[in-house]
């Protein structure tokens, strides 16, 4: 392990090239996407649903996985925001 990655792997300052910046950001924002078409497809099925099933599915633990997982990409979509304030700040030192 470099002293870098070890200082890393503390909670030390992260030490990202504008570049590699950049593509993280992309990457996640990627991801976020992804999460947010398979939300909605997900939404558009439940609607198909009858009432019954669709009071017996939001019963189920893994629905409850489904929500308790939005909660959280709700907290990393704001996590992205202040990772993309940081990938501009580079970005602007860079030039």
């Amino acid at each position: 392990m470099t002293a870098n990655q070890d200082r890393n792997s503390e909670g030390g300052d992260l030490d990202l090239s504008p570049e590699q910046a950049a593509l993280a950001y992309s990457i996640i924002e990627a991801l976020l996407h992804h999460t947010r078409v398979v939300s909605d497809l997900i939404a558009l099925m439940a609607q198909t649903l009858d009432q019954e099933t669709t009071k017996a599915l939001t019963l189920t633990p893994v629905w409850q996985a489904y929500l308790e997982s939005r909660r959280k990409m709700e907290k990393t979509r704001e996590d992205v925001e202040k990772f993309a304030e940081v990938v501009r700040q580079l970005s602007d030192h860079s030039k």
